[in-house]
């Protein structure tokens, strides 16, 4: 005897089965993906990776690097990889991804083929920290940030020239050497004034002096010992006014008869063609 239906019974909704399979077959498809991409091996993913990275697809480029050297730990391509993904992480503003690879890498490969561009690269994150603020334009603002990412960028090429003097990254590294110093230094000038217009003449005198003693070839040498000179005159104590005021004529003559101003406030600071 066969089953009877009863027509009179109401129908259940497809909708919700519908769903099921559409989310069901998305998933199912995305697992496809990965797996095409598990298959593709490392060199194939590398150079999808660099492909991505040349088109300035940097999130794409960083998601194949990272899945790069998480299924292919080993090997000259996740080497690589780590380096071209904190590449990638510093051109898409990922300074703190990009210092934590490149710690990892210096740390793991010590002696790998390119680790000086490894250091390079970590002095280059924290000189595009120190530097953003150029973008305003305005000279008054540059002491207005916070300094320790151009302590840490002067610290990285000055490894980088110590550990590794013939690499090709060198030039480049002294001249922002040159450029966070002279930064750095009318960092410590503008703290000074800023002791001086409150009467603390004394604080000046010694944030002048900090300054020549570590920046000696700093164009704000200048600044520093005409802010002495006016210290010490506020402070009475005209012979040692004299003194520096002696130091400056003897020392900078054509900056303090204006032939050197112009050259502008960023030539002061970038005195490179």
């Amino acid at each position: 005897m066969g089953i009877i239906l009863n027509p009179a019974a109401p129908q259940r909704p497809r909708t919700g089965l519908f769903v099921l399979l559409l989310l069901l077959a998305t998933m199912l498809s995305g697992c496809g993906r990965e797996t095409r991409e598990d298959d593709l091996g490392p060199e194939i993913l590398y150079q999808d990776a660099q492909q991505a990275l040349a088109g300035r697809n940097y999130e794409r480029a960083i998601q194949l690097y990272r899945n790069l050297t998480t299924r292919y730990p080993f090997g000259r391509h996740a080497e690589q990889a780590q380096l071209d993904m904190a590449f990638a992480m510093q051109r898409a503003g990922q300074s703190e991804a990009a210092l934590t690879t490149l710690d990892r890498f210096i740390r793991t490969y010590p002696t790998h083929p390119n680790i000086d561009y490894a250091r390079f690269l970590k002095g280059l994150v924290h000189y595009d920290e120190a530097m953003g603020f150029l973008r305003l334009l305005f000279p008054g603002q540059i002491v207005d940030r916070d300094q320790n990412s151009a302590r840490r960028s002067f610290n990285a090429f000055q490894e980088l020239i110590q550990l590794h003097p013939q690499s090709r990254y060198v030039a480049d590294a002294r001249q922002r050497m040159v450029f966070l110093r002279n930064v750095l230094a009318e960092y410590e000038v503008t703290v000074g004034e800023y002791y001086f217009r409150r009467g603390a003449y004394v604080a000046a005198i010694g944030r002048a002096e900090y300054l020549i003693e570590t920046y000696p070839q700093a164009p704000a040498n200048v600044d520093a010992l005409e802010l002495m000179e006016r210290s010490y005159r506020r402070l009475d104590l005209n012979e040692l006014a004299d003194d520096t005021r002696l130091l400056l004529e003897s020392n900078y003559r054509e900056r303090l008869d204006g032939d050197d101003e112009g050259r502008g406030f960023w030539a002061r600071l970038w005195p490179f063609d």
